[in-house]
Order: structure tokens, then C-alpha cells, then sequence
């Protein structure tokens, strides 16, 4: 669960500065997940690559409203609706922190990475993990290749 502190100016003019939460249970993860065609993580990958700021926008605004949510008191719920989704849609805090995260991608990633379970964000860090280390592995092998493929001319590369 990540509780957010957003800095706005309320429609009074009136600073203010409050604590936000935010969420995504495992089932709610996988409604989204399955949800698409292809899946979730593979749809905004592919907007992302394609550069489709409106679509991103859009994405970012369906996770925040559908993370956003108030405890309650006695710790046991997260408490979600579509009321209290679209009271905060309505709010300078909203504007704020919608602002941040299509504009900073390092904002963007501590969002999301702090909205999903922790057992989700670990094994999502090792899968990343293991998929750098893949492509290092595939950069060294293609390196050695490279290298082998130019001896010919007398000289190692290893670009």
C-alpha cells in the first residue's frame, strides 16, 4: 500500500497538504491483467514503446482511480467506490499527483512499484533481474561472437 503526502491548493486557495492511499490487491491485479487482450503489462509496454501519450494518460488515470482508496479504521479494509474514486478525481491532489507521474517517468515506476502487494513488486524486481542478466549474457555472447567473426582481419573487437 503506498501512502502518497500531496501538496495542493484547494478551490478556497487554501494550501494544503494531505495523505493519500493507495492499492492494488492481487485480485484486483489479475482483473486488470486479464482483462485485456494479451494482458495488462504487455498492453502498456506496448503503448509505451509506440510513444501513445494519450493512451498512457488514459492508463494512468484508470490505475490512480482504481488505486485510490481510505482504510479503515480499524486497519482491516481498504475501502473502494466509485464515489470515493470520483470525489478525488475531483481534487487538486488528483490534478497534482496525475501531473507527476505522465511527466516523471522515476515517479511513474515508485507509483506503481509502491500500489501492488510486496510479494508482486519482489517477484516483479527479480523477473526484471533475471531479464538483465539474460540479456547481459546474450550482450557477452554476441560480443564473443563478434570478436571470433573479426579475427580474420588480424584485430579483436569486442564491439
Amino acid at each position: 500500500m503506498l501512502k502518497k503526502l500531496i501538496k495542493y491548493i484547494d478551490y478556497d486557495g487554501r494550501e494544503r497538504s494531505e495523505n493519500f492511499y493507495f492499492y492494488l490487491n492481487k485480485a484486483e491485479l489479475l482483473e486488470m491483467e486479464f482483462g485485456v487482450e494479451g494482458g495488462m503489462q504487455q498492453m502498456i509496454q506496448l503503448i509505451i514503446d509506440k510513444q501513445d501519450i494519450p493512451k498512457i494518460m488514459a492508463s494512468f488515470k484508470t490505475i490512480i482511480l482504481k488505486a485510490y482508496g481510505e482504510k479503515s479504521p480499524d486497519g482491516r479494509r481498504f475501502i473502494k467506490s466509485k464515489e470515493l474514486s470520483d470525489a478525488f478525481s475531483q481534487t487538486e491532489a488528483y490534478s497534482n499527483l496525475y501531473s507527476e507521474l505522465v511527466t516523471d517517468a522515476k515517479a511513474a515506476a515508485a507509483f506503481l512499484n509502491g500500489i501492488v502487494p510486496e510479494e508482486v513488486a519482489r517477484a516483479a524486481a527479480e523477473r526484471r533481474k533475471n531479464e538483465e542478466n539474460a540479456e547481459n549474457d546474450d550482450n557477452a555472447e554476441d560480443a564473443s561472437a563478434k570478436s571470433v567473426n573479426n579475427e580474420e582481419d588480424g584485430t579483436v573487437h569486442l564491439l
